[in-house]
């Protein structure tokens, strides 16, 4: 039941005063910190959701009625706000979140107190069903029916990666893991998802979500998306709806055969997929006995106990069952497979396309493909992947007369041949930077007498909002490289403020260095060379070694991983040239690449910086 305006004020001061009898602490920060912290607490809530931020349910299968909040690390505090515009409080302990009908109870240090919702603006760790998880987005707590709704608010960027790296296989390969990170892009933008207190949940209902993490695949979900932000389906100028399941069994279905609602588009047909199959095709096989049937059905108030038959009544163009009759009931084939995997397992019916027969009391599923079998098939795609199609090749496959473009235009990608890269545009004006690029390539590889082992991509991006929403990084970065990929703010506006070609000579110097760069070279290295190849003065002579840095190596690596300030991020890039020439003074420019390959030993680093 919704509380009247005052209640929830009282509410908020009652909490206050009790977490004020238990020694929390709280503030009030100074106008300009509460209205940034203040705009990420608030998750969006009194805004309609944008394209900048996505509000993601968290365990939302669990249902939980408990969860235990704690600092994110030694030096952290949990900081909450009881409401947008209230006082940040602040606790080095534990602190324990319950539901209480449509309102929380928070407990800490031996008191509680009540508050409508609980905003977590700071990193924090969350643990709740024998699960834990830090996260560094904003949350949003609030209560229904007794039962907590956690809410992340994600960039979109962020979110789209670790969807990919949660639904991604084993079998992927660069190409595959990109088309499917513009599906889910397309899905999540391109239509609502049914959830009152949220945009997308975290199961399969919408996209599935591990806030655990990926591991082992979170490097290349990290490059797939990166590789393709902001990019999503059109069709004819309109945005496309976008579907994909994990094995559609040689055909695809159309919408209508799973969603009786669903409308047609000529682009989600259903057709033979002969790369799903390429290895030859697998069927699976289910026994049900009727009382689990019974079971589930009831559950989700498809059918009352007692029925005594089970067949298909109606097939779609794809051979999947669309209807199922049980005695004289009719419901959809879809929601009977979804009743019984949340009620049994998921691989009991795993999809649709299948043939039913009474075997003693219970029934035998005979079947093929696993989901729904919409649009993309991500069993096909990571099949072509591997015969060496294209991103573009597999979206055309299963979303035939689509075209990719970004997501904020419509536009599509223009891309202009360089010499050892292409770039990619939005604006067709661009091509006029191509010989300041070509010359900054140059310089880049004359400098630091690095060979490029394969051709770079520069991805202008039209706006610097744009440039920041796809790359997260900080607004005082003019341009951001990771690997063979640069992504810049638009060439215009580095070209006017006489930015363009010391940022791309820059950035052209970060992609060599990684590409010789070997997974245990030091960040403090890599940036370092960086730093010094990029100043004329500087290459490799030894008067530069006379750098003194002021913070440790492993404080520099830190620093320039997750600087907070510019200031932070300035320091401890001059740190990071400095310890470079002082290791090229000492060893020389051979050792050094050699190191930049392998990794720097323990003992060089730690004399370092030693006078």
């Amino acid at each position: 039941m919704t509380r009247p305006a005052v209640n929830r004020q009282w509410m908020a001061r009652s909490l206050l005063s009790i977490l004020a009898a238990a020694g929390v602490a709280w503030t009030c920060m100074q106008t300009a910190q509460q209205a940034a912290v203040s705009a990420a607490a608030t998750t969006r809530e009194d805004r309609p959701a944008g394209h900048e931020t996505l509000r993601v349910g968290m365990w939302t299968l669990w249902h939980d009625r408990e969860v235990v909040l704690s600092p994110a690390g030694p030096d952290h505090k949990i900081t909450l706000q009881s409401c947008t515009g209230c006082a940040t409080l602040a606790s080095s302990e534990k602190a324990t979140v319950r539901a209480n009908g449509s309102a929380l109870t928070l407990a800490v240090a031996g008191k509680t107190g009540n508050a409508p919702r609980i905003l977590l603006a700071e990193p924090v760790t969350l643990s709740a069903h024998g699960e834990t998880v830090t996260l560094h987005d904003p949350v949003t707590i609030t209560a229904r029916d007794g039962a907590l709704v956690i809410v992340v608010t994600l960039p979109v960027e962020r979110y789209v990666e670790r969807v990919v790296a949660s639904e991604s296989g084993a079998a992927d390969g660069a190409e595959s893991m990109k088309a499917l990170a513009i599906v889910v892009r397309s899905f999540a933008l391109h239509e609502a998802h049914g959830h009152a207190d949220y945009d997308l949940c975290d199961s399969t209902h919408c996209q599935l979500l591990h806030w655990g993490g990926n591991g082992g695949r979170a490097a290349t979900a990290h490059a797939a998306t990166l590789a393709t932000a902001g990019e999503t389906l059109w069709f004819h100028g309109q945005r496309a709806l976008a579907y994909f399941g994990k094995d559609c069994g040689g055909r695809t279905a159309s919408p209508g055969e799973i969603w009786p609602r669903a409308r047609a588009v000529s682009y989600l047909p259903s057709q033979p997929d002969r790369y799903c199959t390429a290895d030859g095709g697998r069927e699976w096989a289910s026994e049900i006995t009727r009382t689990e049937l019974s079971s589930a059905l009831a559950a989700h108030g498809l059918a009352k106990p007692g029925w005594q038959n089970i067949s298909v009544s109606r097939r779609g163009e794809s051979g999947r069952a669309v209807t199922i009759k049980i005695d004289g009931a009719e419901i959809g084939a879809d929601e009977f497979r979804l009743a019984v995997g949340e009620s049994l397992g998921w691989n009991r019916i795993p999809s649709t396309w299948f043939e039913v027969s009474r075997q003693g009391d219970g029934y035998a599923f005979h079947g093929r493909g696993w989901g729904h079998g919409v649009g993309l098939c991500q069993r096909g795609a990571a099949a072509m992947a591997q015969q060496g199609r294209s991103t573009q090749e597999i979206l055309e496959q299963y979303f035939p007369g689509t075209q990719v473009a970004d997501e904020a235009t419509g536009r599509e990608w223009n891309k202009f041949a360089g010499d050892g890269f292409v770039l990619e545009s939005l604006d067709a004006d661009d091509v006029k930077y191509l010989a300041d690029l070509n010359r900054a390539r140059a310089e880049a590889t004359e400098r630091s007498g690095l060979r490029a082992t394969a051709p770079f991509t520069v991805r202008a991006f039209s706006s610097t909002p744009g440039f920041r929403e796809a790359t997260l990084a900080p607004g005082w970065v003019a341009a951001f490289t990771e690997g063979d990929w640069i992504g810049t703010q638009p060439l215009r506006t580095l070209a006017g403020r006489r930015l363009l070609a010391d940022t791309m000579r820059h950035e052209f110097l970060h992609a060599l260095v990684e590409q010789h760069a070997g997974p245990r070279a030091p960040l403090w290295l890599r940036e370092g060379l960086v730093e010094l190849w990029s100043d004329p003065s500087g290459a490799d002579s030894s008067n530069r070694g006379r750098l003194t840095p002021r913070l440790t190596a492993d404080a520099t690596d830190a620093a320039l991983a997750h600087a907070a300030t510019e200031a932070e991020s300035e320091a401890a890039h001059r740190a990071a040239e400095g310890y470079a020439a002082d290791l090229l003074a000492r060893y020389g420019r051979v050792q050094v690449l050699d190191w930049l390959n392998s990794s720097v030993p323990t003992g060089i680093t730690a004399a370092l910086g030693q006078r």
